[in-house]
């Protein structure tokens, strides 16, 4: 029997649609609740999109090309006996700014915590 035992949950998909992209960050979503070891952003729409964690980041972090994506695995090659700290805090909060504007689709991200 094993005992003490951690679980990895799935957050509520987090999206956003294409008229609501703009040269402005706009929200994805709301903050996550808990803190986040994974996540992937998703680029369905026809147009290439930063994306950011913090909107006070004009050059952005992320670029994500039209029809494409992105994973992060936050709690990559951690000691799991050791080491619980490489995940991004509770409130995080993604944006997202047209580098060429969307003209259809939407954005997903998706969170692991």
């Amino acid at each position: 029997m094993i005992t003490n035992t951690k679980r990895a949950y799935f957050d509520a998909l987090r999206t956003l649609a294409a008229g609501g992209i703009s040269a402005a960050y706009a929200a994805v979503g709301t903050p996550s609740a808990f803190p986040i070891r994974g996540f992937c952003i998703t680029n369905d729409t026809q147009g290439d999109l930063i994306f950011s964690d913090d909107p006070n980041v004009a050059a952005g972090k992320w670029f994500i090309a039209q029809g494409s994506y992105k994973l992060w695995d936050v709690q990559a090659n951690q000691n799991a006996k050791k080491d619980d700290a490489f995940e991004m805090t509770v409130g995080t909060q993604f944006y997202v700014k047209q580098v060429t504007a969307p003209t259809s689709g939407d954005v997903y991200i998706e969170i692991l915590h």
